[in-house]
């Protein structure tokens, strides 16, 4: 019977022996898990770093170019009134340019409009006007309208 016991002893020990091998075989395969873990949370925070670093740039040029700011001054008076604040925080050339554009065709259509007898066909010029300079607007190229575009820009040059 003491045979017996040894026997059961060494094969307890050696079932023991092999928990504590795989027990450690698999501490450290958590640890290098772990380890490849950190390693890709890091890298994937940098990369989340510069895309944001990248979409804040591209934010900015948008913003700096004018294009949106001469689009929504074409939108109503106040899509105007709200590119002229957008236009006083960070100025530039072609929001200043069709600020001023925008501006003289308001005047122009509101002068056209008390006009009584032409008022109907008056309307005809600033309306072609407007799409003429929101056409320019769209393509971000500096266009001003016919006939009175560059007076425009000469009167209103302090906006």
């Amino acid at each position: 019977m003491s045979d017996d016991n040894k026997n059961l002893s060494d094969d307890l020990n050696d079932m023991i022996d092999d928990a504590k091998d795989s027990a450690r075989k698999a501490g450290d395969k958590i640890s290098s898990s772990a380890k490849e873990f950190s390693e890709d949370a890091k890298e994937f925070g940098r990369e989340t770093r510069e895309k944001a670093d990248q979409f804040s740039d591209d934010a900015k040029q948008v913003l700096s170019d004018g294009k949106n700011i001469a689009i929504v001054a074409h939108i109503t008076l106040i899509g105007w009134i709200i590119a002229i604040v957008m236009n006083s925080s960070n100025k530039t050339e072609l929001g200043s340019f069709y600020v001023r554009q925008v501006l003289g065709i308001m005047i122009l259509g509101f002068i056209c409009g008390i006009i009584p007898i032409v008022n109907l066909i008056a309307w005809i010029l600033p309306l072609a006007m407007w799409v003429m300079s929101l056409i320019g607007a769209l393509s971000g190229e500096k266009k001003p309208v016919f006939l009175l575009g560059n007076q425009f820009q000469e009167w209103f040059k302090s906006i």
